[in-house]
């Protein structure tokens, strides 16, 4: 009887040995995993959108974040996205926003728009006409009509904006962000852009719109916080 009763007991403490056991392995797999995901960053940070055949994508698209503040009005702002073409032919895309004066293709390796020319450039002596042959070259000395001769201008122009174009192959994709040296430009926001905000733009591939809008990128790090100033007398104010 005595043997029966301490078989029972060593029984019953070894299951409750393993019990615990198993549960502390399970509570320390859940711990790991919660790390784990916590330290994870999400592979998506833009908007997500495709043509109705899925042959056309765009992907992880957004406004590169600039401030607390955002972007005022009449600004450019950098665009980071990308572009799929699952389409068995080549195709051409063409972007434009209502929200922008225009979409560039910018960057140094994109054919960006070169440094206008100077306010008040001089003109060289082919530009200077001189219907007298003066040898001097003085463009103002009296023709032998008895008329001065008109001095040659030239206006400054602006450089040109280009609409953005981009070619895509058959099954292929292009990534276009700041660190890839092209990217694409909102040039001349419409309105001041805060963050948190979005704009709409269209992405035509060749022919087949695709239309989504471009949020605000989340900062990667906090915004800074004002240290409070503490007075002599004890209070303190921001």
């Amino acid at each position: 009887m005595t043997g029966s009763i301490r078989g029972a007991w060593r029984a019953t403490a070894v299951l409750a040995g393993t019990a615990a056991a198993t549960t502390l392995l399970l509570s320390g797999c859940g711990a790991g995993q919660i790390a784990e995901t916590a330290a994870r960053v999400p592979t998506s940070v833009g908007n997500n959108a495709q043509s109705a055949d899925n042959q056309f994508k765009v992907r992880n698209l957004s406004i590169d974040y600039l401030s607390t503040t955002g972007y005022p009005a009449g600004a450019d702002a950098p665009l980071t996205v990308t572009l799929f073409n699952d389409s068995d032919k080549p195709v051409t895309v063409r972007v434009s926003s209502e929200g922008a004066r225009t979409v560039v293709l910018a960057g140094a390796a994109s054919g960006s728009p070169t440094t206008p020319p100077p306010a008040n450039p001089t003109p060289t002596a082919a530009e200077s006409p001189n219907p007298g042959g003066s040898p001097s070259g003085d463009a103002g000395s009296p023709s032998p009509g008895g008329s001065a001769s008109p001095t040659a201008t030239t206006t400054p122009t602006a450089a040109p904006e280009t609409p953005a174009e981009i070619q895509i192959p058959a099954r292929s994709f292009v990534l276009l962000n700041k660190p890839t040296g092209r990217w694409l430009q909102l040039n001349g926001l419409a309105a001041a852009l805060p963050p948190g905000a979005s704009l709409p733009l269209v992405f035509d591939f060749g022919g087949t719109p695709v239309q989504t809008q471009a949020p605000v990128a989340v900062p990667l790090q906090p915004a800074p916080v004002a240290t409070p100033v503490i007075e002599e007398g004890g209070g303190g104010h921001e």
